[in-house]
């Protein structure tokens, strides 16, 4: 098994925090009938007002990279990347346990 799996914090501009968590619900909606996601959760920070997370899995790394060229998901890209002033991604291999 070598899912692709990855963790992302965006930092959006002070204040734009939901306006970027909406576009990163719109694009977890495109990615509903994509059957090589297998789950992408969008999540915000009590503690950090300008923080939003991205939780993601995919069937393998080539999979991820395929959705990034569906016309919709770029739309939203660039919708969104005008809001962010910061993002670390961390891109792993998911090896095991609950839900795999």
């Amino acid at each position: 098994m070598n899912h692709f799996a990855m963790y992302g914090k965006l930092t959006a501009r002070p204040g734009q925090r939901d306006a970027l968590a909406d576009i990163l619900l719109e694009a977890a909606d495109l990615l509903k009938s994509n059957n090589d996601c297998y789950l992408y959760i969008v999540n915000v920070s009590d503690d950090d007002p300008n923080a939003v997370y991205v939780t993601e899995l995919w069937k393998d790394a080539d999979a991820h990279a395929a959705s990034l060229k569906n016309e919709e998901v770029l739309a939203s890209i660039q919708r969104g990347r005008p809001l962010i002033i910061g993002a670390e991604p961390i891109k792993l291999r998911a090896i095991g346990g609950k839900g795999l």
